[in-house]
């Protein structure tokens, strides 16, 4: 018994388990919108349980295939998958079994769920190679991420919403703009491992200008959402504040990269939770 919790413990570190809460506020957002309010206990299981495997597959892949790039870089050398305490046939093993999870609890959920969930686990799959040969890996993370909450509509409704895609939309560079600010502390090993990052190839700079242009463009998509969807007073203000911590991320990092890691996690993090709640809260009210 005390070498499965030994187990699950390092599988938890190695997937970092805590980081969903960056997808599913998002997720349950669009189901609360498409349903108009509660969207029932039997979606609310299949979607925690089609989001965790989801994001358990796409980490699982991601730490299997950088094992070699996550060993030379010493922010990465202590990870579970590099040192040893997950082997690589219990990485491929928990990669199978997500993915197989996530293709069951499509099929329970609908048709098109079901039709998508292939294409969705190649899409996970295929994020981790862009490193290898494009600058453009930012925008890929955050288009995987942003297929959440556009899962969440196919969940209740079984159709893609105009809605739906402007908060993917939002969600996609939102993830984007908080990975370029992340990647600015692997700046010096990219450029010596000739990884492609936008920081490592156009510098400290551009990056956060870009970071910036990117979370603009998430908050005038979370707009473009509010309004397509026709949501009320509440909408909008979690549209405000979802920007007032944006711009209080970016202040964190300009005044010290030291502190990069908390406005990654803590910010990040904080504003899914919010987002949500304010919605929840619209809803209620309408």
């Amino acid at each position: 018994m005390g070498k499965v919790r030994t187990l699950l413990s390092n599988i938890n570190e190695l997937v970092m388990f805590k980081h969903t809460v960056f997808s599913l506020p998002f997720i349950f957002i669009a189901m609360v919108v498409a349903a108009d309010g509660w969207f029932g206990w039997r979606l609310l299981f299949l979607g925690l349980l089609c989001a965790v495997a989801a994001r358990n597959f796409a980490m699982g892949v991601n730490r299997y295939l950088d094992r070699d790039i996550d060993a030379k870089n010493p922010r990465t050398a202590s990870r579970p998958s590099v040192d040893g305490r997950v082997t690589p046939q219990i990485q491929k093993i928990f990669i199978g079994v997500n993915a197989l999870l996530f293709v069951v609890v499509s099929y329970f959920i609908n048709d098109l769920a079901f039709y998508l969930s292939i294409p969705i686990l190649a899409l996970l799959a295929v994020y981790s190679y862009f490193k290898r040969f494009s600058e453009f890996a930012h925008l890929f993370l955050g288009l995987t991420l942003g297929l959440a909450p556009i899962a969440g509509v196919v969940a209740v409704k079984a159709d893609i919403t105009m809605w739906s895609i402007f908060l993917g939309l939002g969600v996609l560079f939102w993830v984007a703009g908080f990975d370029l600010l992340y990647s600015l502390q692997d700046i010096e090993f990219d450029k010596r491992e000739g990884l492609y990052s936008i920081p490592s190839i156009y510098g400290e700079k551009c990056t956060l200008f870009l970071s910036k242009l990117f979370h603009i463009l998430a908050v005038l998509f979370w707009l473009f959402f509010t309004i397509e969807a026709g949501l009320g007073f509440f909408a909008y203000i979690a549209v405000t504040v979802g920007a007032g911590m944006l711009w209080y991320e970016h202040k964190i990092v300009n005044e010290d990269f030291k502190k990069i890691d908390r406005a990654f996690f803590t910010v990040n993090g904080y504003l899914g939770i919010a987002y949500f709640l304010f919605i929840v809260l619209d809803r209620a009210m309408a």
